[in-house]
């Protein structure tokens, strides 16, 4: 395994001499897609919670369809299901965007990691006490302040235990992104196996990297929790 490290450690972390690949293609895929599906998520957790059903069931049915199906079939429909399509295909823009690998998985991805976010945090907004959205109502607060300045800040601080297993399965989702000739670490690994022959030790390596990755996910999550939740620890006397 060592010699093997030597020759192709470049590829597993960084590049391969004309492209990136790797972990930094790994971490690439994950800091953008949990980054977009946070954003996209926290609207639509709102929208989830909100008291026009039409609105409700809208979002209901696409954490529904996007939960309810695997990551692997939603990616090969985004690469290879999307494309073709005479209308995606006779577009200038979506053509070009959809014949891209890349473009592909990290649109399944955001579009997978959102839906299982949006019912993290309307589960958390739902468990808000009572009591802080009376206080907020008696202080005078509109609607949209009240969100801002105590449900949104409480729920999504409550959710970070949840979150977090969610961020750590998405890397390891990351997986399926070679179906797309994404160079990630698995797809480095495979690659390595074919010039080798060496399995255990290509894949090996790959498990070692996801492994650091995810103990590294863990650590920080832990370290925010502690920071955020502090107030929800019981005080010793």
């Amino acid at each position: 395994m060592i010699e093997l490290i030597q020759q192709y450690w470049r590829n597993y972390l960084f590049t391969d001499g004309y492209r990136v690949t790797g972990l930094a293609i790994t971490a690439w895929l994950l800091v953008v897609s949990i980054g977009l599906g946070f954003c996209l998520s926290v609207p639509l957790a709102v929208a989830r919670v909100s008291k026009k059903k039409w609105l409700s069931r809208l979002v209901w049915l696409y954490t529904y369809i996007f939960r309810g199906t695997p990551l692997y079939v939603q990616l090969l429909l985004c690469y290879t299901g999307l494309y073709s399509l005479e209308i995606i295909r006779n577009n200038e823009l979506t053509n070009a965007f959809f014949r891209d690998g890349m473009h592909c998985t990290l649109l399944a991805f955001t579009l997978n990691t959102c839906a299982y976010t949006t019912e993290i945090f309307a589960g958390a907004i739902k468990a808000t006490p009572y009591g802080e959205i009376e206080a907020a109502r008696a202080y005078g607060m509109s609607p949209f302040t009240l969100y801002r300045r105590v449900i949104l800040p409480s729920a999504l601080r409550r959710a970070l235990p949840y979150y977090s297993n969610e961020v750590i399965l998405m890397l390891h989702a990351t997986t399926v992104a070679f179906t797309a000739t994404v160079p990630d670490i698995l797809k480095i690994a495979r690659d390595v196996n074919s010039a080798t022959y060496q399995s255990f030790n290509a894949f090996g390596i790959a498990a070692l990297l996801y492994l650091f990755v995810s103990f590294t996910l863990v650590w920080l999550f832990r370290r925010a929790e502690r920071r955020w939740l502090a107030y929800l620890r019981p005080q010793g006397k």
